[in-house]
C-alpha cells in the first residue's frame, strides 16, 4: 500500500486514486447541512459505486435546519445514512439554544427509525445529554454509529449497550490519545468501525496535514497495535462491520 505524499494538487481523481491503491473500495461522504448537500451529491454522482452519501443536520449548522427538504433528501438512492447529528456543547453554553440542538437530534433519530437508516452521531462536551437523548429517542431501533469516538469508556459501554457501533479515527493515533486507545482496547472488533473525518484530523504521522480517505489505513494499524492483531484482520473485519451497518451500500 502507498499513499502519495508528493505536492500534486489533491484533486478529487488524486484522492480516489490513492484510496485505490490503498486499498479502501467504499466511502461514505458525510452531510453536515440540507444547504451544502446539493454541491455534495453532485460532487461525488461520478462515483456513486463507491462514494455514498449521508444526509443531515450538524449541530454546528442548526441555524439552517430544514427538515422538510432533509426528509427529501433522506430518498435519495444514494443515501445509507443519516447525519451527522447530535450535541455540541463544547462553543455552546445558551441553555435554550442546547435545546434546539436536542430537538434537532430527537428528530433525526425519528428519521433514523422511520427509514431504518443508520445515524451517524456527533459528540461533543455533551456526554450524558447525548446518551440520555438516544436512549429516550429508541435509537438503537435504527441504529448507527459514534462517530470519531474521543469520549470515556462509560460512554462507549453505553453506547454499545444500545447497539451502536464505535468508529475510531486519526484521533488514536496521537501521542496524547492513550485513553481513546484504552476505549478501543476494550471494544470488541466486530463492533470498531475506522474513519478519517477527513479533510480533518490526519492520523500521525501528517498530523496537521490535510487528511485523505487513504489515510485510514494508518488507523487500521493503530487499531490492528492496539488489539494485537494484524491490520489485514483489523481491515476485514471492519469491513464486514461497515457491510453489516450498511447493507445497501
Amino acid at each position: 500500500m502507498v499513499v502519495e505524499h508528493d505536492k500534486t494538487p489533491l484533486t478529487l481523481e488524486t484522492v480516489l486514486a490513492n484510496t485505490t491503491n490503498n486499498g479502501v473500495e467504499k466511502m461514505l461522504c458525510v452531510s453536515v447541512s440540507t444547504v451544502d448537500w446539493p454541491a455534495m451529491k453532485q460532487l461525488c454522482e461520478p462515483h456513486a459505486d463507491r462514494v455514498k452519501l449521508s444526509a443531515g443536520i450538524h449541530p454546528g449548522y442548526i441555524d439552517d435546519q430544514d427538515f422538510v427538504t432533509l426528509e427529501t433528501q433522506l430518498q435519495d438512492e444514494q443515501v445509507i445514512a443519516i447525519g451527522e447529528s447530535g450535541l455540541d456543547f463544547y462553543y455552546e453554553h445558551n441553555p435554550d439554544k442546547q435545546q434546539i440542538q436536542r430537538d434537532s437530534f430527537a428528530r433525526h433519530i425519528a428519521l433514523s427509525r422511520r427509514y431504518q437508516k443508520p445515524l451517524i452521531v456527533h459528540t461533543r462536551d455533551a456526554r450524558t445529554a447525548t446518551i440520555d437523548v438516544l436512549r429516550s429517542e429508541n435509537a438503537q431501533d435504527g441504529g448507527g454509529i459514534m462517530h470519531c469516538f474521543t469520549e470515556d469508556l462509560s460512554m462507549a459501554e453505553a453506547a454499545l449497550d444500545l447497539g451502536f457501533y464505535i468508529s475510531f479515527s486519526g484521533v488514536i493515533t496521537f501521542k496524547n490519545a492513550q485513553s481513546i486507545r484504552d476505549v478501543c482496547a476494550y471494544v470488541p472488533l466486530d463492533r470498531i468501525l475506522i474513519e478519517t473525518d477527513a479533510p480533518y484530523l490526519a492520523p500521525m504521522p501528517y498530523r496537521g496535514k490535510v487528511n485523505q480517505p487513504a489515510y485510514v489505513r494508518y488507523v487500521a494499524e493503530c487499531v490492528a497495535e492496539v488489539k494485537d492483531c494484524t491490520t489485514d484482520e483489523v481491515a476485514r473485519i471492519t469491513t464486514d462491520n461497515f457491510y453489516r451497518l450498511f447493507p445497501t451500500a
